[in-house]
């Protein structure tokens, strides 16, 4: 018999919720969840009760980063051959931002 799975406040997680959603948005979704150094359900849990994800940094949020980096340099090449940006690109290049810095702004709070 499968373990009972608990929140962080001790209930019991016992009810599933499924949707569909394109490639597209799935790819968006994993990259999002990468970024944010949580579980997916957790990521998508924050978002549905539009709490506040607060990324922590650590070696997966890191390596996150670099892998969407990479990807971003690709893109980046490809639109200086002439074609364009597409708003998706953006959305990541945006989010990577923001984390980079909230991550920046909580290296300095621990050096002060």
């Amino acid at each position: 018999m499968s373990l009972r799975v608990y929140d962080g406040k001790g209930r019991w997680r016992n009810k599933y919720v499924g949707f569909r959603m394109s490639p597209e948005e799935d790819e968006q979704l994993e990259i999002d969840v990468a970024l944010s150094g949580l579980t997916k359900q957790d990521y998508i849990l924050c978002k549905l009760q539009d709490r506040e994800i607060v990324v922590v940094g650590n070696p997966r949020v890191h390596k996150a980063l670099r892998n969407q980096m990479t990807t971003i340099l690709e893109q980046l090449k490809r639109i200086a051959v002439g074609d364009s940006i597409d708003s998706e690109l953006l959305d990541v290049i945006k989010l990577i931002t923001i984390t980079m810095d909230g991550l920046k702004e909580d290296h300095n709070e621990r050096n002060i």
